[in-house]
């Protein structure tokens, strides 16, 4: 049977403040095929400074950073509705915490899983207090160094809680070229786990299906409903038929991946070999 890739369609913030865009990503995501879909949880004024929220910022909730923040924001009433409705279509979700407030908001969800965002794998403590809870929990590493993923595997370890490593690059999008995707081998060698891959390129597919065929154990991908709509990670996002082709194509590489372990003629293969190797015979 083929090895099965867990994968996670990223969310995030493309919802843009709206539950009725936010329930029509995880829809799509759904009739795509995803295994889970994800999304990112901070406390505004822990996360950011005072002086960047103060900053002009223009966008659709106002004129500054504070506005396009807390207008991207979803709170209890928000993820109500999320939680229901993922499970009325037997779908998981969960999301990554950028701070402890918003590790502890999430754990009135009972969530199956945790996700370390590439911005929080240098923060020791609060590493520690997801890894005391026991959830298993994909951690991405873009933007760091092994030295940086070293702490968060012993950590984890030391918690004896169940962990992914998940290569990133963390640029939005970015090109094929930086994806060094050699890494998922090395890491894997290295620390000896699971290595999924959290993808932000420009080149569609390509890139992803190669991971998977290094042996990515987890792959997510944003999704949107469109491009160009208004958001940072939009442009590095799938829509949702290329989401359900990328699913449907990976799910046709798995099974051509795993197969027979040792060289032989195959049953599909007897008859060929009768009808094209005939002439030897008669010859002999």
């Amino acid at each position: 049977m083929a090895k099965r890739t867990f994968i996670i369609s990223e969310i995030g913030i493309n919802h843009n403040g709206q539950v009725d865009l936010a329930k029509k990503l995880i829809k799509a995501s759904k009739d795509a095929g995803a295994d889970a879909v994800k999304f990112q949880k901070r406390d505004i004024k822990l996360v950011y400074s005072k002086e960047e929220l103060d900053k002009p910022r223009e966008s659709p909730f106002g004129n500054t950073t504070l506005d396009q923040k807390k207008g991207l924001e979803f709170g209890k009433k928000e993820y109500k509705i999320i939680d229901n409705y993922c499970k009325k279509l037997g779908i998981i979700w969960f999301a990554s915490a950028w701070d402890v407030n918003s590790l502890n908001f999430l754990k009135q969800f009972n969530l199956k899983y945790n996700k370390i965002a590439s911005a929080m794998i240098i923060d020791e403590n609060f590493l520690k207090l997801v890894a005391k809870q026991k959830k298993y929990t994909f951690i991405s590493t873009g933007m760091s160094s092994y030295k940086h993923i070293d702490k968060a595997v012993k950590i984890f370890k030391k918690a004896k809680c169940g962990f992914e490593l998940m290569h990133c690059v963390s640029a939005y999008p970015f090109d094929s070229k930086y994806a060094s995707l050699n890494l998922i081998t090395d890491m894997r060698k290295k620390y000896r786990c699971n290595i999924g891959y959290s993808g932000h390129e420009k080149s569609g597919m390509v890139v992803s299906m190669a991971a998977v065929a290094l042996g990515a154990t987890s792959l997510e991908r944003h999704i949107t409903l469109d491009r160009t709509m208004y958001g940072s990670d939009q442009s590095a996002s799938l829509t949702p038929k290329g989401f359900a082709d990328l699913i449907s194509n990976v799910r046709f590489l798995e099974e051509a991946l795993h197969g027979e372990k040792t060289k032989k003629i195959l049953k599909i293969e007897v008859d060929v070999s009768k009808k094209l190797r005939a002439h030897i015979e008669r010859n002999k």
